[in-house]
């Protein structure tokens, strides 16, 4: 199969210029805004002066567009349900690239606030009812609160047929409420989509209108209209108003008020087509808004329209998700110091927003009302801090993918005993004694010719090619620098286990992964005892996190470029790299990547096999994203290393280890 001389395939580490990784490209972010179309709208019998945002037009729309594709992308009809892309929300988890109902009893219990559904029944939190809700396909949620009894009103909406004024009654969760209308301020697509859903229209809304609210007064024989208005904020996922953001009372008059004209039949011309078959203009795709309702038009985008932020996966995301401290770009870009520099001004806005949501309401009356003394239809509880709240729960169970960094620039060999030293290598190719932490050795028969990544528990992930089913004679290493003698910080654990994927293929190096796992010690739940200078590396969900000419790392002791064997853990920079199928033909099989550079300064090499690719997203969270495997020689040019891509094995790592042990956010 291969033109190696050796039977196990690992790394060829060519020493860089520089040890420090290249700065990541930086994601295209602002872009002008967009000028909308207006149109009027005359509701019968009595004319009303509305302000309409179209979310849909008759005119022929563009064959191509800079802002929307690839068409590859386009044909997946992906969705927000399509978690290879984006996450999948607290009461959620990623199956097969799928967000699926989790089941109530996994939400999270702590720090959370009591809820009252539509059913009269009290559920422990937010996610709670969002879970049920999703299992039913059913809108529950009423309001934050445990009064929740037969007695006690619940949150209600409406849609008039007339006007398209959308109404809605908040209760207060204690017992009362009140009628309120919306303000235009945040009123978009994404809101009068949920509003129209809400009232059995399941494509959502076909266009977003203003009405005058005076004007609307003194012109209609409805006289029992609200006097006050409320800000509705809606991500598009929800299945009623409820479970948006709703906050900022004040008085609607000399105000326009939100309404909607909701979705029935599609118009003559079609400019995108979403993922459910509704039509909407071109000019809607990538502007962070889901138009759609499922967030198709916002999915596969090569740059972002009306200020939105693209996430390197494609995705637009509305501005407003910029620095709110929750992530929603799989690699964290959004949250990013460096682009929040890039949207200071809509960090400064967000700011600005999330005090209005936290002290309008609460105060007991609207911040910018205050003079009227009104009191506020509700304690105000941001259902998106309760959902920010439960991911930080979710994602605090596993810890992994940050290094020690009280260790990690230490010099000294013996952390707990010894005190020889070695001078740090800046520059070059020899790792730091304790710098590459989820880094193991594979012991066989005292003989070490594979390396592993540690990623948690007692699981340890590795070539299959490297090991065969004969636990006894194998140990990992843990914390080694070099090769045939342990520092101070050094374990040694036994393997109880080894599990190889089933349909590996020693021919192909098909499905060249394995899992070790630890034996336990003595009278514990553990493997290994605490080690400042151990730590695991996550392991990845999918196969989007990290795209070509990404920058990572390898590490190993295998063959340096002079053909020896590496006394010392080496480590350098490599580059993802598509395409490999043109060079290897078809021995490149699926669940293979590869990485390096096509003129082969940087490889693996013999000795390398097993040990870790690993790449680090915006946050500084570093991932498990390829196990060495096999190549053309060692360093051949246009010929780079294959590795075992970890993502495209997530369900079968995870069904051994289960969820807690691999995955932060999607559990």
């Amino acid at each position: 199969m291969k033109s190696y001389s050796f039977p196990l395939f690992f790394l060829l580490i060519v020493c860089s210029e520089s040890g420090s990784p290249p700065e990541k490209e930086q994601a295209s972010a602002l872009e002008q805004p967009k000028q909308d179309k207006q149109k009027t709208k005359l509701p019968v019998p009595t004319p009303t002066p509305v302000v309409t945002t179209p979310a849909s037009k008759t005119t022929e729309a563009p064959k191509t567009d800079e802002f929307l594709g690839p068409q590859e992308c386009l044909d997946k009809k992906l969705t927000r349900a399509s978690c290879d892309l984006m996450f999948c929300p607290p009461w959620q988890r990623c199956v097969q690239g799928h967000c699926s109902c989790k089941p109530p009893y996994l939400c999270p219990t702590e720090g959370v606030e009591p809820v009252c559904g539509t059913n009269h029944r009290s559920y422990t939190s937010y996610c709670q009812v969002m879970a049920v809700s999703c299992r039913t396909t059913k809108p529950l949620f009423s309001h934050f609160g445990k009064e929740c009894k037969e007695n006690i009103p619940k949150f209600q909406s409406s849609l008039d047929s007339t006007t398209g004024v959308i109404k809605i009654f908040l209760p207060d969760g204690k017992g009362g409420g009140e009628n309120l209308l919306v303000c235009q301020e945040l009123w978009d697509v994404a809101a009068a989509n949920v509003a129209c859903k809400e009232h059995k229209y399941s494509l959502g809304a076909a266009s977003v209108d203003f009405v005058d609210y005076n004007f609307l007064v003194n012109n209609t024989d409805n006289k029992d209209l609200p006097n006050n208005c409320v800000n509705i904020h809606c991500q598009g996922y929800e299945t009623s108003l409820a479970e948006c953001e709703i906050y900022n009372k004040v008085n609607s008059s000399g105000r326009s008020v939100a309404a909607a004209t909701c979705y029935k039949d599609p118009p003559e011309e079609c400019g995108f087509t979403c993922a459910n078959q509704k039509c909407i203009s071109l000019n809607q795709t990538c502007d962070g808004v889901d138009d759609c309702g499922d967030r198709s038009d916002e999915m596969c985008c090569k740059k972002c329209r009306n200020g939105a932020f693209r996430c390197k996966t494609g995705i637009c995301l509305h501005k407003e998700a910029v620095g709110d401290k929750q992530i929603d770009c799989l690699d964290g870009a959004d949250e990013s110091q460096k682009h929040l520099t890039a949207f200071s001004q809509v960090s400064s806005n967000h700011v600005r927003v999330e005090l209005q949501l936290k002290t309008s309401l609460r105060s007991g009356a609207a911040a910018s009302d205050r003079a009227t003394s009104q009191q506020s239809p509700s304690e105000y509880i941001s259902r998106k801090n309760e959902t920010r709240a439960n991911r930080e729960h979710l994602e605090a169970k596993l810890f992994c993918g940050i290094p020690n960094r009280d260790i990690v620039d230490d010099t000294e060999t013996d952390v707990r005993g010894r005190t020889s030293r070695r001078k740090r290598v800046v520059g070059g190719i020899p790792a730091n004694p304790t710098q590459i932490q989820w880094q193991v050795a594979l012991e066989e028969n005292r003989r070490i010719d594979c390396g592993g990544a540690y990623i948690g528990g007692c699981w340890v992930l590795t070539a299959a090619h490297c090991v065969r089913q004969n636990p006894s004679a194998f140990k990992v290493k843990f914390s080694l620098w070099k090769k045939f003698r342990a520092q101070g910080t050094t374990d040694i654990v036994p393997v109880e286990d080894i599990r190889i994927h089933p349909n590996y293929v020693p021919a192909t190096y098909e499905n060249d992964i394995a899992l070790v796992k630890l034996e336990k010690l003595p009278f514990k739940e553990e493997c290994l005892e605490d080690n400042p200078a151990v730590r695991a590396v996550c392991v990845p969900w999918t196969t989007q996190l990290f795209q070509p000419n990404h920058t990572c790392s390898i590490s190993g002791w295998g063959r340096t470029a002079d053909g020896r064997s590496a006394q010392v853990l080496l480590w350098a920079n490599v580059s993802l790299i598509s395409g490999c199928e043109s060079a290897y033909g078809d021995r490149f099989k699926p669940g293979m990547m590869c990485a390096g550079d096509l003129e082969g300064n940087v490889d693996s090499c013999q000795g390398d096999s097993g040990g870790p690719l690993v790449c680090e997203d915006e946050l500084g969270v570093s991932y498990l994203w390829g196990i060495v495997s096999w190549g053309e020689r060692c360093g051949q040019q246009g010929f780079p290393g294959v590795y075992t891509q970890v993502a495209h094995y997530f369900e079968w790592i995870r069904l051994h280890t289960g969820w807690s042990a691999v995955t932060r956010f999607n559990s």
